[in-house]
């Protein structure tokens, strides 16, 4: 038997599509398969709160083995998920092609998607995994919707948590007055014709987030590449599919890449990259619709050809290397939360890179996990969780003392800052975030 961790780890395709994939009898099967090997290694302790959750249910059967546990409580270890893939990436030695073949992610994905299928997903998760359904109203009415979903508006947050199940604290983003798409067509962007870049063309994949919540993320990505001379389409086409995900809505997330893959093949056929501006849509792309749809000829050459905005922003500075211009910043410190699914995509430090770029500017990373997990940690079933794993990332980043803290990851980010609040005496006001691309923009005075 070969020792784990010695080959580059690979990923089976999702059989969503067969009946075996939704046996609860051979998922069970496999699940005390995976958890006893899971029992006798630990390795995964301190990641999320899926392995404390099983290692206590273990621990309190009589002897002491997975075998003991009863199958109904495998629930409480798949709730805890947050699909943040770093125990397949980081941290599991017995990840295929390992015999073993554990991918503790997507099992507990075939756990949700078989709950999905057999009892059905409620009617306020469905209406919260529609992005392109809720975005579009709350866009419309986002001063009303940022007022009644601010932590300060006790009562309707209340309200809200008995009819949604949203946890009443939790920091949730706010809708912007325009969209992202809507701000472009608004706000020319000359293109630098002396960029070092020039003749370049690029696609900018909006995502949900940023073309609902903060297109300010969007029009600096925007603003950095076309100053480096990059001829650049903002498109959306719709959602990734990631909270749909979250739910084990699969067939949901296979139209969405369906739809989605169809509408930038055009672009894909001419070869010109799509970036996305945050990490769990980029990994959708590349990983998670080709294992989804494996025979779709456009979703694998889709894959192929997205990357992360950091990433790009590296690839042009090592292929023409950046326009120059770039300013000390009034913060000579900053601290970077990598997050989760920029791991997940085994590209290196991307934003770290690319923030090392701006002199004199001292970058503080952390590598923990924000415990957010999207809409998990939205929830009053999983809010008090998210906060105990974010808060080593938050206890870190109050050791760095930043007033910014900087993330690709914006819900991250403030997740981070909601954890750092309750854990000092500081006041909110004390520490704020952004995207690594808005600093890199504003060291360019864009």
């Amino acid at each position: 038997m070969a020792e784990g961790s010695l080959q580059a780890p690979i990923r089976h395709i999702i059989d969503w599509e067969s009946d075996v994939f939704y046996d609860e009898s051979a998922l069970d099967k496999e699940l005390r398969r995976v958890f006893d090997i899971c029992h006798g290694c630990r390795r995964c302790f301190n990641l999320c709160d899926s392995f404390p959750t099983l290692f206590d249910l273990i621990d309190a059967t009589p002897l002491g083995e997975c075998d003991e546990v009863k199958s109904e409580d495998f629930s409480k270890v798949a709730d805890a998920c947050t699909l943040c893939d770093l125990c397949f990436v980081n941290k599991c030695p017995y990840v295929p092609p390992h015999q073993f073949d554990v991918d503790f992610p997507h099992l507990m994905l075939r756990y949700r998607a078989t709950q999905a299928k057999t009892q059905g997903i409620s009617f306020v998760d469905k209406q919260i995994s529609k992005a392109d359904q809720v975005g579009p109203i709350s866009v419309k009415m986002a001063p009303v919707v940022n007022w009644a979903t601010s932590t300060s508006n006790k009562p309707v947050r209340k309200a809200l948590e008995v009819v949604t199940g949203i946890a009443a604290k939790a920091n949730l983003p706010t809708y912007a007055n325009k969209t992202l798409c809507q701000q472009v067509e608004l706000t020319p962007c000359p293109v630098n014709v002396n960029g070092p870049a020039y003749g370049q063309k690029a696609v900018l994949f909006a995502t949900c987030f940023g073309n609902y919540n903060n297109p300010a993320i969007g029009l600096a990505a925007r603003k950095v590449l076309a100053h480096q001379g990059v001829d650049v389409e903002v498109v959306y086409p719709g959602c990734c599919g990631m909270p749909l995900l979250e739910k084990g809505d699969l067939q949901s997330v296979a139209d969405q890449a369906l739809k989605i893959s169809n509408a930038l093949a055009p672009y894909v056929e001419k070869n010109i990259p799509i970036i996305s501006i945050i990490p769990s849509c980029s990994l959708m792309l590349k990983s998670e619709w080709p294992l989804l749809l494996p025979k779709n000829e456009q979703v694998q050459r889709l894959s192929k050809q997205v990357m992360d905005i950091s990433e790009y922003v590296i690839h042009l500075h090592k292929k023409h290397t950046l326009t120059q211009g770039l300013e000390s910043l009034e913060n000579k410190a900053v601290t970077l939360h990598l997050a989760c699914h920029s791991r997940a995509q085994n590209i290196g430090a991307k934003a770290a890179e690319m923030l090392r770029l701006i002199p004199n500017l001292t970058v503080q990373i952390i590598e923990r996990c924000s415990g957010h997990g999207g809409t998990w940690g939205m929830t009053k079933a999983h809010f008090e969780t998210a906060l105990k794993v974010g808060k080593p990332a938050a206890k870190q980043a109050l050791t760095y003392d930043n007033p910014l803290v900087l993330s690709e990851c914006p819900l991250a980010a403030k997740h981070i800052l909601q954890g750092m609040n309750l854990q000092s005496d500081a006041s909110q006001s004390a520490y704020s975030t952004m995207h690594p691309i808005e600093l890199l923009a504003k060291s360019y005075n864009l």
